[in-house]
């Protein structure tokens, strides 16, 4: 059990050192949506083995969670439906496979696919919060550097 909070804890600090500044948040009434994305070569090869992700230079991770807002914190983590869309500036659509990610009431969304060097990936988001009806929907942009 401490194995896996310590590589829970890896894989955040090691996205968190690298994303600070490009780590995005959007509020949806009592909702916040932290996101981010990177190439997943930042990932010690322990944390990127026991959640499956394949290490490289040409793979982005698109991070998510989903905090439910609490007054005098910084908010619950929640369970929600997760639905993921890449598309490059060649207009290429990817739909990508979201996986949750669970480890101490910490909830994750993860999903990965293929960039290239100077590549800019506009990622499209469908957040639909447990127990909710309502969608919540945003898109953000990120290029990435491979070389």
């Amino acid at each position: 059990m401490i194995k896996r909070i310590s590589i829970l804890l890896a894989i955040l600090m090691s996205t968190t050192i690298f994303t600070v500044s490009a780590e995005q948040s959007k509020s949806f009434g009592d909702y916040t949506v932290h996101f981010s994305a990177f190439t997943t070569d930042i990932l010690t090869p322990e944390v990127a083995r026991s959640y499956r992700i394949s290490r490289s230079k040409n793979r982005s991770l698109l991070n998510i969670s989903v905090l439910k807002k609490v007054m005098g914190t910084a908010g619950t983590p929640i369970s929600a439906k997760v639905e993921a869309t890449a598309t490059n500036l060649s207009a290429q659509l990817r739909e990508l496979d979201v996986r949750e990610l669970r480890e101490h009431g910490a909830i994750y969304y993860i999903a990965e696919t293929t960039v290239n060097n100077k590549e800019t990936l506009k990622y499209t988001l469908t957040i639909t919060p447990e127990d909710e009806t309502e969608s919540y929907s945003f898109s953000f942009q990120q290029q990435f550097f491979t070389e």
